[in-house]
């Protein structure tokens, strides 16, 4: 894989928090404790559609909309800007969408919630992350473990199926780990855009991008960065053109970085927008 030099636009923010990022753009900066033994193998209920995971999954949303939203203002002073990229495009979103974004924040699925306003969800989900302690909330928000084996993998399709044709609303991280106020975009994984020409889904870029503290947050001592959330404009699956649907999805993969580098504020990115292997 080859590297560039990174170059911003002016204005842009690179947070100094000597954070030791791992040299693998794919690597994870976490290793959570396993705490539970949920085995997503062998009949689990990749819809959690019980009535108690229903009554749970409304307890999360309620959570996320009313009490982590504010505080997502107060806390990281939140900016949105470009929902017009969705108001304008409404009637054509209609039968459903995907959203994709650089991972860089334990909010950011909740980030990028305020920016689509009041909208329900579904993400795919690392398994590992399902027996931690973050897997109630992170079942309550939509999340769906991706399996290993064929068997599980065909329900875990059929519980998307299911969502595309209740014409919700799919959100993917396609940098596929965490790395905390990281500045520049890693390369995306394919998957994501393999799924959203499966279903013919458009999809609307979105990045997290950064701002200096300023004000009474750093009188009070607040260390991390401010967050913008910025809406780029919607992707449809029938405007790429291409030979195969391997192209197709490069092109889209490519077009969707492509936004997302430029959304957070980056004239060259340090990485490509794919990995050699895909």
């Amino acid at each position: 894989m080859t590297l560039r030099e990174h170059i911003v636009a002016p204005g842009t923010y690179i947070p100094e928090l000597k954070i030791a990022y791992p040299a693998r753009p794919d690597e994870s900066m976490r290793n959570p404790e396993k705490v539970n033994d949920i085995d997503i193998e062998n009949d689990f209920d990749f819809l959690q559609k019980s009535f108690s995971r229903r009554i749970w999954k409304a307890v999360i949303y309620a959570g996320i909309f009313f009490l982590v939203f504010p505080l997502s203002k107060i806390l990281y002073g939140i900016k949105i800007s470009g929902r017009e990229n969705i108001r304008k495009n409404k009637r054509l979103l209609k039968n459903g969408a995907m959203t994709v974004c650089n991972h860089v924040h334990r909010w950011d699925f909740p980030f990028v919630l305020q920016a689509v306003r009041w909208r329900r969800m579904w993400f795919p989900a690392k398994a590992s992350n399902i027996q931690t302690k973050d897997a109630n909330l992170i079942l309550g928000a939509g999340g769906i473990p991706i399996p290993q084996t064929m068997a599980a993998v065909r329900k875990f399709n059929e519980a998307f199926n299911y969502i595309h044709a209740k014409k919700r609303w799919i959100h993917v991280f396609p940098e596929s780990c965490r790395w905390a106020f990281y500045e520049p975009i890693r390369p995306f994984r394919a998957g994501a855009f393999k799924m959203a020409l499966r279903y013919s889904l458009p999809v609307i870029p979105v990045a997290i991008s950064y701002r200096p503290v300023t004000g009474w947050r750093k009188f009070l001592g607040i260390k991390h960065p401010l967050i913008n959330v910025r809406v780029g404009s919607v992707i449809f699956p029938q405007d790429i053109k291409g030979e195969s649907k391997k192209e197709r999805c490069a092109l889209l993969r490519d077009e969707a970085h492509r936004q997302v580098v430029s959304l957070a504020g980056i004239e060259q990115n340090k990485w490509p927008s794919a990995y050699d292997d895909e």
